[in-house]
């Protein structure tokens, strides 16, 4: 059997005059979609690094207002969330309250709608499909900074930048030779599914899932002995705290955080105690959304910065 590419496992989720739609599509425009987009009411949108395009019976347009263009209905929407659910939502809490479901080949499906008293999502009239994708080779400056330095390194970049899937490949490379753990929280980098992990993030790293980063960097250096933690998405004191406490027992860490700039970094006051504290070498700061993977600029960080 052909193993399934996260295009075709969004696929599965869809009901069927949507599902035919997103099938029609060329392999070539498949290639570059990071995106499918299902408000109800509207269009359905496939969203690409340079352009916004909506689905047909019988192509891609670009006009949302195309009489052709296939328009999502509610219920659509509620049988996609059964799909997602198992057709069992009430034993999805955390998915509901944090607003994602993760699915197989790192999928990520973000909600939107109403929030109950409780805190969880209810309602629901838009799904977000984010398309993951391994890409070998993407990382290979990036590694080449932390192969001849031995330090950490801090990955920068705004919404579809790429900076998760050269995260993944750092650490399938700095994993093949040297004993690493993947923190992988929502487990969108290692795409673990029933205990086998589906992407290759290197053959000595260990993945812990399933749990906060602060937590899985407590845990991975008490059990595992890393001499590298990879972590993706930085963004609370207690992410910093963590990484702070245990970066002198030896450990190096990469990892990724959300900004558009090496000054957007300086702001954030999670990150400036780590930016002046040694325990990241380099800062790697990706171009965009627009050039998802491009790097635009790596800055030395000591004590200058």
């Amino acid at each position: 059997m052909t193993e399934s590419t996260s295009y075709e496992v969004i696929a599965e989720y869809l009901t069927a005059g949507i599902r035919s739609a997103y099938l029609a599509v060329r392999q070539a425009e498949r290639q570059s979609v990071s995106e499918l987009r299902l408000n109800s009411g509207r269009a359905a949108a496939m969203v690409f690094p340079d352009k916004i395009m909506y689905l047909t019976q019988s192509g891609l347009t670009a006009n949302p207002r195309n009489t052709s263009a296939v328009t999502v209905m509610p219920t659509d929407i509620s049988a996609i969330v059964d799909a997602l659910s198992h057709y069992s939502i009430h034993s999805c809490s955390r998915q509901l309250c944090e607003g994602v479901f993760v699915l197989r080949r790192g999928v990520r499906v973000g909600l939107s709608g109403s929030f109950n008293s409780e805190g969880c999502m209810t309602d629901i009239t838009g799904l977000n499909f984010r398309i993951s994708r391994n890409v070998q080779g993407c990382a290979d400056e990036v590694y080449k900074l932390v192969a001849e330095s031995g330090q950490g390194v801090v990955i920068c970049g705004g919404v579809n930048s790429g900076k998760t899937t050269i995260l993944r490949d750092l650490c399938r490379m700095v994993g093949s030779t040297r004993k690493a753990a993947l923190v992988d929280e929502r487990n969108e980098i290692a795409c673990t599914n029933s205990g086998i992990i589906e992407n290759d993030v290197g053959m000595l790293t260990n993945v812990l899932t399933g749990c906060s980063r602060a937590k899985g960097i407590v845990s991975a250096v008490r059990t595992l002995s890393p001499d590298f933690i990879f972590c993706d998405e930085i963004s609370t004191d207690e992410d910093a705290a963590a990484i702070g406490e245990n970066v002198g027992c030896g450990v190096k860490f990469c990892a990724t955080v959300h900004g558009t700039s090496f000054q957007d970094l300086q702001k954030r006051s999670v990150m400036k105690t780590l930016l002046n504290s040694g325990i990241f070498g380099y800062a790697v700061i990706l171009e965009g959304g627009g050039s998802p993977g491009k790097i635009r600029e790596i800055r030395r960080l000591g004590d200058d910065i």
